[in-house]
């Protein structure tokens, strides 16, 4: 049976950056734990990072490649330089990921960690540019799908056609 990866937030953990989780509410969501699929990750707290902590921010300027280290800060609101910590968490959630052999994950847009289709750009304006995450960066890199929360039934639809290939 085909693991999905999922940010624990999207499921209600209270690891986000405030101390709360965002569950969504989804059939498909609800089905895929019902049948034991469900792999719950948070990056930021696996990376090491405290709950609550200060918002975090990848520094982007346009037309910048989003590299998992050297080219890519990823700083709080304090200023402080937490790139060590999302890396850290990216690789741990890419170790998880094959361990398990997860192909399909749902990751939460907008974070620095998973974001998907787009992040916040590091002036903590609330500006986003269209750019992964550290996290998502990394799977995508090893071949493994990503997908938002607004994407749950583009994911199902890939799990499907995936389990009739006979793929996983």
């Amino acid at each position: 049976m085909q693991l999905i990866l999922v940010s624990a937030c999207l499921l209600g953990h209270p690891v986000r950056y405030d101390g709360g989780g965002v569950a969504i509410e989804s059939p498909v969501l609800r089905r895929w734990a019902a049948e034991g699929r469900v792999v719950a990750v948070c990056p930021e707290v696996d990376g090491g990072l405290p709950t609550p902590r200060p918002p975090a921010e990848i520094s982007y300027a346009a037309g910048e490649s989003l590299m998992l280290e050297g080219q890519t800060t990823v700083t709080d609101a304090t200023g402080l330089d937490v790139t060590e910590s999302f890396v850290r968490g990216a690789e741990h959630t890419l170790d998880v990921a094959r361990a398990r052999d997860v192909r399909i994950t749902v990751l939460k847009d907008g974070s620095p960690s998973c974001g998907t289709a787009s992040i916040y750009d590091g002036s903590f304006s609330g500006r986003r540019v269209p750019a992964p995450g550290i996290t998502a960066a990394r799977l995508l890199d090893a071949g493994i799908r990503v997908f938002s929360e607004a994407q749950i039934d583009e994911a199902a639809l890939c799990l499907a056609q995936l389990e009739s290939e006979g793929t996983v």
